[in-house]
């Protein structure tokens, strides 16, 4: 430990010279527009961040959109919460992972018909945030066309926000977004102890 990290006085010093850089920060901030988030990487807590975000954006009294790509053949704790509640727009389009389905023709059409709904929630004003859930993987097996992707992004609603998860997000939307974070693996249940998805963490 540092020499004198816990002396009261210093501590104090050390927080107000941070509280000043935060305040400059803050005020240096005076833009206000709809962003585009990609929550990619190996690591656990891509979609529960944007589900998070969700939540978040329903407690403001806001209208969300979500579109759940390649999921869909096991039910979910988000799916039964989030469904029915108001201000939300549901729809999980997948058929399952793509290594159930095995089936290229099938993703592919239940990719375009997921990227259908979700085109029309980002021409649509009334959506404050669109979560897409899982795209960068129908973008990693090509299951969609990349530009139509980015170019539909780019023309939404200048104050909604997007919020894209999955691992593997193409580089081209990584250099769009306003903010992107990558997930990383330090220990997995699953990977490292065998231990199945559990309800409220995993499903």
């Amino acid at each position: 430990m540092r020499e004198n990290a816990k002396e009261p006085g210093r501590h104090a010093q050390r927080m107000a010279a941070k509280q000043k850089v935060i305040q400059a920060r803050i005020a240096r901030a005076d833009k206000e527009q709809g962003l585009l988030l990609v929550l990619t990487g190996p690591g656990k807590g891509k979609s529960s961040s944007g589900f998070g975000m969700a939540a978040r954006a329903l407690g403001h009294g806001m209208k969300v959109g979500v579109v759940q790509f390649i999921k869909g053949a096991f039910s979910t704790g988000e799916d039964a919460f989030f469904r029915d509640l108001p201000n939300v727009d549901y729809h999980v389009m997948g058929e399952g992972y793509t290594w159930d389905t095995q089936d290229r023709e099938r993703d592919v059409k239940a990719a375009e018909a997921a990227w259908d709904v979700a085109r029309r929630m980002l021409s649509d004003d009334s959506y404050h945030l669109v979560l897409l859930d899982e795209l960068n993987i129908a973008l990693r097996h090509d299951y969609l066309d990349l530009d139509t992707v980015l170019d539909d992004l780019q023309a939404r609603p200048a104050m909604q926000h997007a919020i894209v998860t999955g691992r593997y997000a193409p580089k081209a939307l990584i250099e769009l977004a306003d903010t992107v974070t990558e997930m990383k693996v330090v220990k997995h249940a699953f990977k490292d102890q065998g231990v199945k998805a559990q309800k409220g963490i995993e499903l």
